[in-house]
């Protein structure tokens, strides 16, 4: 345990930091510049001190924009969702996806019938989310452009969707919950909803392959 406390103790120069995390020391000025990684801890006029809080918060910041596919002032705004304790996780999970949602490119024919399809859908589900949600919005535009181009039929398979979504969510949010620390938990949340999204595209186009092998390799 004395190792561990004198790790977490330790102080580097922004070179050693640098190095710890493979992230380049001009990088690490703009990430300070920027306000997504705190400034070090000044020992002279030219010369500051990092610690392990800021390899951490350097290694998260990576993961965001290079797994998570997040811009800079989305990943402020995540960091800022973050660094807000004192919220609910339940508060700062939904700043988190309000973040990480892109706006919607356009409006597709029938947006408002397809608005009240997600309405319907949320309710007939049961559940707790607010129509006017971010996502639910990215849903409505997606079912009305589905209708757009005329496979509008995709609507029949949205409750098999949903109850592999309601299982990947009790899933994210046990892991969550493994910690009983507030910050380490709303961080865990946060990257989970990032990240997660990241594993869950990967696995679904892996899931597709198998299933493509299986129902049409034996067919030839």
């Amino acid at each position: 345990m004395a190792g561990e406390s004198a790790r977490k103790g330790r102080r580097m120069r922004i070179g050693e930091l640098s190095r710890e995390t493979g992230v380049a020391v001009p990088t690490i000025k703009y990430y300070v510049r920027e306000g997504l990684l705190p400034a070090g801890r000044l020992t002279s006029p030219n010369q500051a001190r990092y610690d392990d809080i800021h390899v951490r918060r350097l290694r998260l910041i990576r993961g965001l924009m290079d797994v998570g596919g997040l811009s800079v002032s989305v990943v402020r705004e995540v960091l800022a969702a973050v660094d807000s304790p004192e919220e609910s996780v339940h508060k700062v999970l939904g700043a988190a996806q309000e973040a990480i949602s892109p706006p919607s490119a356009g409006e597709p024919a029938g947006l408002d019938e397809a608005r009240r399809t997600v309405a319907e859908f949320v309710r007939r589900r049961g559940w707790q989310v607010d129509p006017g949600h971010v996502s639910a919005e990215a849903l409505a535009v997606a079912l009305a452009t589905f209708r757009e181009i005329g496979h509008g039929t995709f609507e029949e398979v949205l409750d098999d969707y949903a109850a592999a979504c309601e299982r990947i969510a009790a899933a994210d949010l046990a892991f969550v919950g493994r910690n009983a620390e507030v910050d380490t938990l709303v961080e865990s949340a946060v990257v989970g909803t990032v990240l997660g999204d990241a594993v869950l595209s990967a696995m679904r186009r892996l899931a597709h392959v198998d299933g493509s092998a299986r129902r049409y390799e034996a067919e030839r």
